[in-house]
């Protein structure tokens, strides 16, 4: 899975779809994310020192991985993600549309780097 925190993404399918939002949280093991604003749901919370209103809270839930798709930061279109190696041997993550880069994944190692 190629998403990261902070990211900005657009929900594709489901009970939000074309909602965007920014990643909160992801949880490789799983292959879900938490999306700002997106997959919410009603929490009954008892009357605490901790929360002494009570009553109903909203809660993000996790969103399976495959329903959400990065924003191009280019033309700020859903596009799909890849990974490439630069000249200097560094591992990169891309927009497939456009061909912007989208942050480092790795730093540079010497078998990747093109003479």
């Amino acid at each position: 899975m190629l998403l990261k925190v902070e990211d900005e993404v657009l929900v594709i399918a489901g009970g939000d779809k074309g909602h965007r939002g920014k990643v909160l949280v992801v949880d490789r093991k799983k292959n879900k994310v938490v999306v700002e604003g997106a997959g919410l749901v009603r929490k009954h919370v008892r009357k605490s020192q901790k929360n002494p209103q009570g009553g109903r809270l909203s809660k993000e839930m996790p969103i399976h991985a495959s329903n959400v798709m990065v924003i191009d930061p280019t033309s700020g279109q859903p596009t799909r993600i890849g990974v490439r190696y630069l000249d200097d041997g560094t591992k990169e993550r891309f927009a497939k549309k456009s061909g912007a880069s989208l942050g480092k994944i790795s730093p540079p190692r010497d078998s990747y780097k093109k003479a």
